[in-house]
């Protein structure tokens, strides 16, 4: 997890308001920090090194110039993307997923996001065009805001840094509490305060002087109930599941850092820790959150599942009243009222990770929704 900011359009103390958008979002990056600021353009980092650690300081430039970056995130199919611009003829000065990127939008334009496997929000200065480019992940994971003040344009991977902005004010959007409390979360490009915006999942944004388009660039295609399948039984579906999310997981495992996972008992992180498991060389670090209510404690099966697989685990003890001290700090970075108390024993186990000194974590999240597992998705 990083976290960026900037600008484009013309702005006062240039340097300045970049240290305080890159400051307030500090949490997100505690590795290092950066910054690029052009007569139109200016962008700020905080970095948490995971791929090309030595190498891979943002915001990053192309030999040219031309062309500068900040990014968060993961791109997966890095590897398989660099050989193909390798084969090309490209060269490349660092180890990073970063500079794949930055190459291979010189190569493509925002026609390159058709082709990205990952996790990630991103901001390109393309000089030559005199453009900003903006994008986000095909579902979202990676957030990225955005709001316009005296004719320039803001952006940042956390509202907060917006609120560092000279005009931009924090006011509630009545219409996104609304959905909040009925959809769990406000629907992009709508967040929680008025005239701050969130960039849809699977859009671009391309500013240039006098304008702002935002288009999608992929669209989730659901088959048509009549239309034929090559899975015709249940076995079929099976071992297609298992081939993707061995496929998902292997992916996520690249890292220049150790990964561990979440266990937190249940089918979704057991598969993904199992998976994860077999595909490193060091034991497997897991991590998981009991709770005092039995209704809720899922101990003795995340007890079972790392003992079968023979991992480092570790666990931390969430109890009412440690919901209570910590909910204030998990509306701070959510930014947003939440109508559930999940997120909070989520933060408890974010922070012993840390204290593992581990900086990535395998998590399951998202299966719920693929799988319908709550009457929400249903």
């Amino acid at each position: 997890m990083c976290g960026f900011g900037g600008y484009f359009g013309s702005v006062r103390d240039a340097e300045a308001l970049l240290a305080r958008m890159t400051s307030a979002i500090a949490h997100r990056g505690p590795d290092e920090q950066g910054k690029f600021v052009a007569p139109e353009a200016g962008l700020g980092h905080a970095r948490l090194s995971v791929i090309g650690i030595g190498d891979g300081q943002q915001p990053m430039s192309d030999e040219t110039g031309n062309l500068t970056i900040a990014f968060n995130g993961e791109i997966f199919n890095y590897v398989e993307l660099r050989e193909g611009l390798l084969a090309k003829g490209r060269r490349f000065r660092t180890s990073s997923d970063t500079e794949v990127l930055l190459q291979l939008y010189d190569e493509m334009g925002e026609d390159c996001l058709s082709l990205l496997n990952g996790d990630f929000a991103f901001a390109i200065w393309d000089n030559r065009r005199r453009r900003m480019v903006l994008a986000r992940d095909r579902m979202g994971v990676r957030p990225l805001f955005y709001t316009s003040s005296d004719g320039v344009l803001y952006f940042a991977s956390e509202i907060k840094a917006l609120l560092k902005v000279p005009g931009v004010s924090a006011e509630i959007d009545p219409i996104a509490l609304d959905q909040i409390f009925t959809l769990w979360a406000p629907i992009a490009p709508r967040t929680a305060f008025r005239n701050i915006h969130e960039l849809e999942p699977a859009s671009v944004m391309i500013a240039t002087q006098g304008q702002v388009t935002v288009k999608p660039y992929w669209h989730l295609d659901y088959p048509h109930r009549e239309a034929p399948s090559k899975i015709t039984n249940e076995d079929d579906a099976a071992e297609e599941l298992q081939a993707l999310l061995t496929d998902a997981v292997r992916l996520r495992m690249r890292a220049d850092v150790p990964v561990g996972s979440y266990l937190s008992g249940g089918l979704d992180s057991s598969l993904v820790s199992a998976l994860a498991a077999g595909m490193t060389p060091l034991k497997l670090q897991t991590f998981s959150v009991t709770f005092d209510s039995a209704e809720h404690d899922e101990s003795a099966f995340q007890t079972e599942m790392a003992s079968a697989l023979g991992t480092r685990h570790r666990t931390i003890a969430c109890r009412a009243g440690d919901i209570a001290g910590v909910f204030p700090e998990v509306i701070r970075f959510t930014e947003r009222p939440i109508i559930r108390t999940a997120p909070a024993p989520l933060y408890q186990l974010s922070g012993l990770v840390r204290q593992a000194g581990l900086k990535v974590v395998l998590t399951g999240e998202g299966a719920d929704e693929v799988f319908a597992g709550y009457d929400v998705f249903k």
